[in-house]
């Protein structure tokens, strides 16, 4: 995983959106809380009620869930995915961080000072 952080940091990519599904809108409330207090991602967006269809344990299985979208940077991701990890019910919690490949830079910088970096000039 490294590796494919080093390639983004190598091409200015620094900025991921990590979506995270939870088993209701408390959970998705806590572990954002946490995250923003911890200054492992700038903001946490809630999507109450999504349904997701899915195979666990061989099983076909539907559930309504919650989807956060996470607003953070490479620089925290590990630590970010191993602080969800601790803190979510899940046995095997969705984790996914997508690169940001463009955006608003005065909200790019705004991500680098809440989460600590002064990546962005």
């Amino acid at each position: 995983m490294e590796e494919i952080f080093e390639r983004y940091e190598d091409e200015g990519i620094r900025h991921l959106v990590v979506l995270v599904t939870t088993r209701d809108k408390e959970e998705a409330l806590r572990i954002a809380e946490v995250l923003v207090s911890e200054k492992l991602c700038a903001c946490a967006n809630i999507v109450d009620s999504v349904t997701s269809v899915f195979t666990w344990k061989g099983s076909l299985e539907r559930a309504s869930e919650c989807l956060m979208i996470i607003k953070s940077q490479l620089d925290v991701f590990t630590e970010m995915m191993n602080r969800i990890k601790e803190i979510h019910s899940y046995d095997v919690p969705e984790i996914i961080a997508l690169p940001i490949l463009s955006g608003n830079p005065s909200y790019l910088k705004w991500i680098d000072e809440v989460t600590g970096s002064s990546l962005m000039d």
